[in-house]
């Protein structure tokens, strides 16, 4: 008998150490490839307009609905798709919104996260200011335009349309000069006269235009690709969260789904909607009015075209933004995953 007790014993005390060993952070949604629902989820998501089917998704507590209650929605902002996507790639974040652009160079390098489905096609323009004697694209050769970063969706459109009217990027006056400034600090420059021009997301272009210090020179629909209907914010999730969460990543696609319906069906009560998260992301808010006239330039939709990311990533390697990648060579196939997008579409009918 004493045998035997002494074994139940020490099977308990194997159990409890191994059990302690395992349990990990539960407060990290990596989890511990358990299926157990973590504490908290972190979303990373920008300061821009364009992101309004997820700032209405979090005022909405639709990540909520879907997710349960008890889990915790943590929000980081970024302020470019390149410090995003590092994120997302280093599992600083579990999810988010960001552009094609930056997040297809970033996927080529670490590929362990993937698109789950869209959120928005277009919303970016070309402002021009309006002392600087630019009346069409071709007035550009010459001027300084300025973009939000490097190797971002707004850089490769406007390389795109630099190239329908077959001007060259270049560092001199023979060409388009080309420079990356975060979207407040081009408002100050535009209003300083230290930069001729900017291919910008919403609501920045229309700012400037309020504002009488810029103009739209090319509309949104007039932005290559596809003329405005190309992916401009588009929801992303990390390989390791989709492994330990897949219904948590359905639910993060009918969420976002849910506030593009809501968006659509209530444009009037989305405007406080999508300020109170400017706000909360920005520290500063924005006139009602001015959020409306960026919301007139988006095309709010979950569709997704791997054809127009795949011509914007050919431009990130003419441009040296994606390095040892040829463009016959280029595979994008494991990066997009709409399996889960069409799952919820079809559970939806």
């Amino acid at each position: 008998m004493k045998k035997t007790a002494w074994l139940l014993a020490l099977i308990l005390l194997v159990g409890t150490v191994l059990t302690a060993c395992g349990g990990g952070d539960s407060k990290n949604s990596g989890g511990n490839g358990d299926g157990k629902k973590p504490e908290t989820v972190r979303v990373g998501i920008f300061k821009n307009v364009t992101h309004a089917a997820g700032y209405v998704a979090l005022e909405n507590k639709y990540f909520e609905k879907y997710w349960g209650e008890g889990v915790k929605v943590e929000v980081t902002a970024f302020d470019n798709g390149s410090d995003f996507s590092i994120a997302l790639a280093t599992d600083q974040i579990d999810l988010g919104f960001v552009g094609p652009g930056p997040s297809t160079n970033q996927y080529l390098k670490s590929k362990n996260f993937k698109v789950i489905s869209g959120s928005n096609n277009g919303g970016a323009v070309l402002a021009v200011r309006k002392d600087a004697g630019i009346s069409s694209v071709k007035d550009l050769v010459g001027k300084t335009v300025a973009i939000p970063t490097r190797g971002s969706t707004n850089e490769i459109s406007l390389r795109l349309l630099l190239q329908q009217e077959g001007l060259k990027v270049t560092t001199d006056k023979s060409g388009v000069e080309i420079i990356a400034r975060a979207p407040a600090d081009t408002l100050v420059a535009m209003r300083q006269k230290e930069v001729d021009a900017t291919l910008i997301p919403e609501p920045w272009g229309t700012q400037m235009e309020k504002e009488g210090i810029g103009q739209i020179l090319v509309d949104w629909d007039k932005i290559p690709p596809n003329n405005g209907n190309y992916p401009l914010t588009i929801l992303v999730a990390g390989d390791k969260f989709l492994k330990d969460h897949r219904d948590m990543a359905k639910g993060a696609i009918q969420a976002n789904i849910d506030a593009i319906n809501f968006i659509k069906s209530n444009p009037d009560k989305s405007y406080d909607l999508i300020n109170n998260q400017l706000k909360k992301l920005s520290g500063k808010g924005l006139d009602n009015e001015l959020i409306k006239a960026a919301l007139s330039r988006l095309n709010l939709t979950p569709d997704v075209s791997k054809e127009a990311i795949e011509e914007m990533a050919k431009v990130s390697i003419d441009a040296g933004f994606i390095k040892n990648v040829k463009k016959e060579e280029l595979d994008l196939s494991k990066f997009l995953d709409l399996s889960l997008l069409d799952e919820v579409k079809k559970e939806k009918k």
